[in-house]
């Protein structure tokens, strides 16, 4: 089957890491992925705007819906040429729910732009998709979409970390929650040693700021990061993303509030385990035993003394590797691209 995924592709944020190894996940199943648009110079992506060709198109919206490399008629193609039961939306950033705030992060400003996105996802196909096993709405199926590739790994060595915390991602409703880790971190200066902040937007305003936006969804403190001699590195490439994490003992896996609250994955939910790091998981202990299994309660960090935890991850590193080790063996067993791919083919035929 030749399946079109519609995204629009930055190869530092998001989902970039996805859409290579679900191209490559085809490839050894006898399937094709490509992505909807003229090829880009450069790219590491298989693109295509030969839309009669599509046995099926996956809308992948995060972030922006704007189309890449095409025109305006783009969409008018799409969904006049594949049939709208071969068309899937998988709504990455839980768009697809009556207007939800939460912590200072929204999905909608208000209750009208809800209904208009939610009309509009209804006029383009009739399966709807979200990262998460707990949708709100009853006519969405969970799909995870984001998953783990078992080549990703890196040996797990505790001894010698340039860093003892690099965080790798953009800040994008993120500060409260990296916030909360760092202050954490503070009784323990002096023994974590060095730390990292790897993207766009910590200390300075991202490039996409701009008055249109919420305050808390680009908020920064540049003095505290510099009290607490937290460096600021610029993003990285997808390719790039799990050696970098791999240079902290340990690397916090935070989410935007409101995708806490809806329980949602994304890449970094796996990304991270196969990492040269030790996760700490920021989630409510439920989530985190769901996706990791039981051991996944072992790099749960509290809410009440969180220093504790960095305390003994720092005291104790070799007992965390060996949970991290056994979540590696779930997530490469329940959580591969070929997995994914193989239900995604299911969805689009059912």
């Amino acid at each position: 089957m030749r399946l079109l995924f519609v995204h629009h592709v930055v190869e530092d944020r998001g989902s970039a890491q996805d859409m290579y190894h679900y191209a490559l996940a085809a490839r050894d199943l006898g399937h094709e992925v490509l992505l909807f648009g003229a090829e880009p110079g450069g790219s590491p992506y298989d693109w295509t705007r030969r839309v009669e060709r599509a046995d099926a198109v996956i809308f992948i919206f995060e972030w922006t819906t704007n189309l890449q490399h095409g025109d305006e008629l783009d969409l008018t193609r799409l969904v006049g040429t594949v049939p709208r039961r071969r068309r899937v939306v998988l709504d990455c950033d839980g768009r697809y729910n009556e207007s939800i705030s939460v912590d200072g992060d929204q999905n909608h400003p208000d209750a009208g732009t809800s209904r208009d996105w939610i009309e509009t996802c209804d006029a383009v196909a009739d399966k709807i998709c979200q990262p998460t096993l707990h949708p709100r709405r009853p006519n969405v199926r969970p799909f995870l979409f984001h998953a783990y590739h078992p080549a990703w790994e890196v040996p797990l060595e505790p001894v010698g970390k340039e860093y003892g915390m690099c965080y790798v991602g953009n800040n994008w409703f993120r500060w409260k929650p990296v916030q909360r880790v760092l202050s954490a971190l503070e009784p323990l200066r002096g023994e974590v040693g060095r730390i990292a902040l790897v993207g766009h937007g910590w200390d300075a305003p991202a490039p996409w700021a701009n008055p249109s936006l919420t305050l808390d969804a680009y908020e920064f403190d540049a003095d505290y990061l510099a009290r607490l001699g937290v460096e600021v590195l610029p993003p990285v490439p997808f390719n790039e993303v799990v050696p970098q994490m791999g240079r902290g003992l340990f690397s916090p896996v935070v989410y935007r509030p409101l995708f806490d609250d809806l329980r949602l994955v994304t890449c970094r939910t796996f990304e991270t385990v196969a990492a040269g790091t030790i996760p700490l998981f920021a989630q409510n202990p439920s989530f985190v035993e769901e996706i990791y299994g039981p051991v996944g309660l072992e790099l749960v960090l509290p809410r009440e003394a969180p220093e504790e935890k960095i305390r003994d991850v720092l005291q104790r590193p070799e007992h965390y590797v060996a949970a991290v080790m056994e979540i590696r063996r779930r997530l490469a067993q329940e959580h591969s691209y070929h997995a994914r791919l193989a239900e995604l083919l299911t969805i689009v035929e059912d």
